[in-house]
Parts: structure tokens; C-alpha cells; sequence
């Protein structure tokens, strides 16, 4: 089960969908996390054996003195995924362009916790921004497009389909933005981390890992298509290929204690820690 459906999770989708499960003998089931939902009660019933997730999603929790909470075994991503999209006619001279604008932004923690430090290190005062919350990323799209808003603040493939129409154009990428984090990774419970299905799993995803990064993006996007109803694969391809020209696959896949510290720095800026959880309280690193 993933918490987010995006093409910024490529590595995650393509060791379904171009079968790096399936030449191991495993059917996989695959679905988004539903309003409502709590992804460590899934995975603690055992209704859910992996996930994507964050290693911020443990501290909340850990906080409340919640357990068992899910271990954090491997990275998807290493940098901030969301892109801010604005106008085609609109004038863009770098960060301090949203001052005085109105940005729809995406309010889930991470997204906005990462949006606001980045704006944060670029010099934005941020209350000068008119930050304007509209639901859902589909919504904040539709909102878009009616004409909402000067700039809006989405995941690939949303931006490549605004583009798609010609009147839109990404002005920045959030992670090329800041400072490498630890934003998304593959989680499970302990009790799955020791058996043979987890073994399995891992080896699926470090050769779907190693793919995604080495192959052309629309070959990807031809696996992936069945994933993304709706979606030209043109724009999904694009899309890969910013998160390929990004970095934000690099390195092992190995969560590592810089990244985690770097996104507890994210999270204490907002104000959205209460404690700096350890590494190894959270974070297991098997090879990778």
C-alpha cells in the first residue's frame, strides 16, 4: 500500500509493473492509502506487508507512545518530489516571486513541511505568501486549470499534465531547491522483515531501482501507463525523466543517519517534532 500515488514513486511501482515480482513468483497487490486509514495500524494487523511511506510518519506516533510502529528499511526517494507550476504569461525570477502571490499548495505534513523550508532557505518571507489550501491533488489541479491562483505546488505527472495544455510551465523543482532529505521510503513490521518474502522483495526492488535509473523514461512510462489511467504517456515519460535528471533515485537505496537527520531539520523548522527520534529507533539499513 503507498500513502502517495506519483511517478516520484517509480522505483516502487516498476518492481510491479515491469515485473521484477512476478520473475520471482510473487503476485502482488497494489493500492493508495485511504482517507481514514492509519498505514502502522495496516501494517500491525498484518492487512498490509509493505508500504511506502516516511521516516516522518514514526514521529507523531512515537511521540503519542504508539507501538509497534512500522520499520523503515529502504529509501524510494532522496530528494522532495513536488514542482511548482505557474502561468505561462506569469513572471518567475526565483523564490521571492511568491511573495505577494497566491500559491495552491499541497497540505499534507511532509509536502508542506518540505515547502515551507524550502521557501525558507530561498528567502521567503512566508507570510507574505497567500497559501491557499484546495483538497486533493486532483482538486488542486481543477482548480488550477479554472484559473485559480498564480502558482500551484503538485507531484509529476500533475505539472507535465498542466503543461500538456500549453498555458502552464514549471518554474522549480522543490528538492533541487534544498538540501538532500530522506523524503520517502518502503517500510514493514519487523516480524516481515525476517522472513523469506522480505528477502524476495528486496531483491525485486533493488533491480527495479537500478532500472528505473539506467533505462530511457519512455520505456518506463510504457510499463507504468497501466498505473496512470488518464495520463498521456508522453507526459508520464517527461516525468520520469525529471525525477531521472534530478537524482532524486541515487545512491543505494539505503536509508542513511544524514538524510534522517536532514529531515528531522525539516520537520523541527515547522514545528511538526516534539523529539529527535533516533536513527536506529526508526531505520533499519539492510544491503542494498
Amino acid at each position: 500500500m503507498v500513502s502517495r500515488h506519483s511517478a516520484f514513486y517509480s522505483p516502487l511501482i516498476a518492481t510491479l509493473s515491469a515485473g521484477f515480482l512476478d520473475s520471482a513468483g510473487q503476485s502482488v497487490s497494489y493500492a493508495v492509502l485511504e482517507p481514514g486509514q492509519s498505514m502502522h495500524e495496516l501494517i500491525a494487523s498484518g492487512q498490509v506487508d509493505i508500504a511506502q511511506s516516511a521516516p516522518s510518519a514514526n514521529w507523531k506516533p512515537l511521540d503519542q507512545g504508539i507501538s509497534p510502529l512500522p520499520v523503515h528499511f529502504a529509501l524510494i526517494n532522496r530528494k522532495d518530489g513536488f514542482f511548482l507550476v505557474g502561468r505561462q504569461n506569469g513572471q518567475f525570477a526565483g523564490w521571492k516571486s511568491l511573495e505577494g502571490r497566491t500559491l495552491l499548495a499541497d497540505h499534507g505534513g511532509q509536502p508542506m513541511a518540505m515547502l515551507r523550508y524550502a521557501a525558507h532557505v530561498n528567502g521567503v518571507d512566508w507570510a507574505k505568501v497567500n497559501v491557499i489550501d484546495r483538497g486533493t491533488p486532483d482538486e488542486m489541479l481543477a482548480a488550477f486549470r479554472n484559473g485559480e491562483g498564480d502558482y500551484v505546488h503538485l507531484q509529476a505527472p500533475g505539472p507535465q499534465q498542466l503543461e500538456e495544455s500549453g498555458s502552464c510551465r514549471t518554474v522549480a523543482s522543490v528538492g533541487a531547491s534544498m538540501s538532500e532529505v530522506a523524503f520517502s521510503t518502503l517500510c514493514c513490521s519487523r516480524e516481515f522483515m525476517a522472513c523469506d518474502l522480505f528477502s524476495t522483495f528486496l531483491r525485486a526492488y533493488r533491480e527495479a531501482r537500478k532500472w528505473v535509473n539506467q533505462v530511457d523514461p519512455a520505456e518506463i512510462a510504457a510499463k507504468e501507463a497501466p498505473y496512470f489511467p488518464g495520463i498521456s504517456q508522453p507526459a508520464l515519460a517527461k516525468a520520469i525523466a525529471e525525477y531521472q535528471n534530478l537524482g532524486t533515485w541515487g545512491g543505494s537505496g539505503q536509508i542513511t543517519l544524514p538524510l534522517y537527520e536532514q529531515a528531522l531539520n525539516v520537520f523541527e523548522y515547522s514545528g511538526q517534532v516534539g523529539t529527535r527520534h533516533p536513527f536506529e529507533l526508526v531505520c533499519e539499513t539492510p544491503e542494498l
